[in-house]
């Protein structure tokens, strides 16, 4: 464990670093998440052009055509408000990981460091 005490530091100092970024990533994501949701509420709102359906409709002298029925404006807009609901959970999820994984790979090292340091003074 003394063998190479500058790596040693390095290596814990470094993923003690790395831990807090991501954690420092998931609560900016997550305070980005809630501003977008609560305060810029079209933040997140993405336009797309309605496309058309096609219907088959029977004739009298081929048996079906082909025709194409645009979505109505509720439609378009309860996909959009779908869209946007699995959106916001992905990136809630996302932000989530991130401190979950982080946290505790930070309090894990940092934990370390304070007991070397603990060792060293005494």
């Amino acid at each position: 464990m003394t063998k190479y005490p500058l790596i040693r530091k390095i290596y814990l100092y470094l993923f003690a670093m790395i831990g807090l970024v991501l954690v420092v990533i998931g609560v900016v994501r997550l305070v980005g998440l809630g501003l977008k949701t609560y305060v810029f509420t079209n933040a997140d709102t993405y336009y797309e052009y309605p496309m058309a359906r096609p219907i088959k409709t029977p004739t009298s002298d081929t048996g079906t055509k082909e025709e194409f029925i645009q979505p109505t404006k509720e439609e378009v807009e309860d996909y959009n408000r779908k869209q946007q609901a699995a959106n916001r959970e992905r990136e809630a999820a996302e932000s989530i990981a991130f401190m979950v994984v982080g946290f505790p790979l930070y309090l894990y090292h940092w934990i370390v460091i304070k007991k070397d340091k603990k060792e060293e003074n005494a």
